[in-house]
């Protein structure tokens, strides 16, 4: 398939950016010696690269939480009600950054982390303040923030992530994909495999998505252009839009349309609306066991079939039978083409 919209340009940019240019700390271990990474801060963003240098290195950027820029000596003053680790153990890089002064947030500090690490990594990232930052790295990845949101690229393997404050931005990543959030929309481009992706606060934008997909949100609609394998995805709050669309589909909406462009059906087709409208293009080459229901029910340049064609409803077959075709709307009409 085609790239259809390239969306991660500011992101990636964004990459390349850190709160404040120079790093308060830096400290190096040998990459041969390291195979999980667990870093946990409760004011600040995680950025973690994969490379293949011989080195990891661990960056440390410091600011004030209230905004005001500080002097080196007023940081290490700060430091003096932190508790401030990065070390080795074992194989594990552990980097902790905690404030020992839990009702001194407004004036204590934003201590951010960024590590380049080895791309065969296992991660456990945990931050209550900031972003979540990765890049390149492939192993059981698991990473949580309360305060912001996930920017993620080229990631492989078993990759769990969740946020509650921020939006979710994927790229370029395959294997096994958990992504959740409770408060920001959710967008991926040329993502595989197996990809379960939700939010309550936001819509969702696919693009190029291939293998078993599900995606939900409570409160958005939800567009996908460009997919092959299996599409499960549903909405309480918005309109879905499919395009580009080859495999099988189960797509549901309680408060807007739908409409799909479907270049080849798999097993089944399933589209379910109970506050709108269904327009799907669907092609009539092969067999397919069909049951549409609506207000109205249209149906065009079709041939081959065999069953009943009412005002509100189509039952029968295309081409003798075969993939399961379910395609109903509570308060609207339907117009197949």
């Amino acid at each position: 398939m085609k790239k259809l919209f390239p969306f991660f340009l500011l992101s990636l940019i964004c990459f390349a950016v850190d709160a404040q240019d120079k790093p308060f700390l830096t400290k190096s271990f040998n990459s041969s010696q390291i195979r999980e990474l667990d870093v946990k801060t409760s004011g600040g963003g995680i950025t973690v690269y994969g490379t293949n240098d011989s080195e990891t290195v661990v960056q440390v950027f410091i600011k004030s939480n209230n905004g005001k820029e500080l002097s080196q000596s007023e940081i290490e003053d700060h430091l003096k009600d932190y508790t401030l680790e990065i070390n080795r153990e074992g194989q594990t890089l552990v980097c902790m950054a905690q404030n020992n002064r839990k009702n001194n947030w407004k004036n204590g500090l934003s201590i951010s982390f960024k590590v380049y690490a080895p791309e065969q990594l296992d991660t456990d990232l945990l931050t209550s303040g900031g972003g979540i930052r990765m890049k390149n790295l492939e192993g059981n990845l698991r990473f949580a923030t309360s305060g912001g949101g996930l920017e993620l690229v080229e990631l492989r393997g078993n990759v769990k992530g969740r946020t509650s404050g921020g939006g979710i931005k994927i790229k370029d990543s395959e294997d096994i994909i958990d992504l959740a959030t409770s408060g920001g929309g959710i967008m991926a481009e040329n993502v595989a495999g197996q990809v379960k992706l939700s939010t309550s606060g936001g819509g969702i934008k696919l693009y190029d998505m291939y293998g078993m997909i599900s995606a939900t949100t409570s409160g958005g609609s939800i567009l996908v252009e460009g997919l092959e394998g299996e599409l499960k995805t549903g909405t309480s709050g918005g309109s879905i839009r499919l395009a580009d669309i080859s495999g099988s589909v189960k797509a549901s909406t309680s408060g807007g349309s739908i409409n799909a462009d479907i270049r080849e059906v798999g097993e089944y087709l399933v589209l379910h609306s109970s506050g709108g409208g269904i327009d799907v293009d669907l092609p009539f080459d092969k067999g397919m066991d069909l049951d549409i229901k609506g207000n109205r029910v249209t149906m065009n340049n079709y041939r081959n079939f065999d069953g009943r064609k009412d005002k509100d409803r189509i039952v029968g077959t295309i081409n003798g039978g075969g993939a399961e075709v379910s395609i109903s709307t509570s308060s609207g009409s339907v117009n197949i083409r």
